[in-house]
């Protein structure tokens, strides 16, 4: 297989690379990685507005309630009691 020189913008003759010539650092033996220098995870803080947070517990479902509600959410456990007086 036969591919001709690419020519770069400022008139330089530039070589194709093969298939063949390429390897990764694992395939060559220079795996430069030690456990020490593992990249640190990206922590990304959110902070939603309050009038997007009334939004989304007005748009909540009654099972999404019923579910904060029993993991101790006392915001969800009013609105359960509000909703359960009001159809008594």
């Amino acid at each position: 297989m036969s591919i001709s020189p690419i020519t770069a913008s400022a008139g330089q003759s530039v070589a194709p690379i093969s298939s063949k010539s390429v390897t990764s650092a694992n395939e060559s033996g220079n795996d430069t990685r030690t456990s020490s220098s593992q990249p640190m995870p990206i922590v990304d803080k959110v902070t939603i507005s309050p009038a997007a947070k009334a939004l989304q517990e007005a748009t909540e479902t009654t099972a999404q309630t019923v579910k904060e509600a029993n993991s101790g959410d006392a915001q969800a456990k009013r609105k359960l009691a509000t909703e359960n007086a009001g159809k008594a």
